[in-house]
């Protein structure tokens, strides 16, 4: 994982907290999540307002001509998580946790209607 910024005094380590949210997956789950970079930015492109990102090629989509493809990127934003949930510490911890989550399941072929279905969105 990478981080655009430094991480001041008392702040939460985001890193660590998205380290942490995936290593809270089930290990059946954890040791089939393949070829994806998980990344903390500071902020969305412009006029996307996002917590966080997939982009790739879902597990379950891809078939035997996938082979030689960049990795699938999870992007974390730290600014908007920080404005909405960053009052409480706690809060902006959970709120971490269920971004990276939701965003993993994007790369297991979860979409946003399938995780509202499961009250997961």
């Amino acid at each position: 994982m990478s981080v655009d910024g430094d991480e001041g005094s008392g702040e939460i380590d985001f890193e660590r907290e998205v380290e942490d949210a995936v290593a809270s997956l089930p290990r059946d789950l954890r040791d089939v999540i393949s070829n994806v970079a998980i990344v903390v930015e500071g902020e969305p492109p412009p006029g996307q307002p996002l917590l966080g990102l997939y982009q790739g090629i879902p597990l379950t989509r891809r078939g035997s001509g996938y082979t030689g493809v960049l990795p699938d990127k999870i992007t974390i934003y730290r600014g908007p998580l920080e404005r909405l949930y960053g009052a409480d510490r706690e809060s902006l911890r959970r709120q971490i946790r269920r971004v990276v989550l939701h965003e993993v399941a994007h790369h297991f072929g979860i979409s946003d209607e399938r995780l509202e279905e499961l009250g997961r969105y």
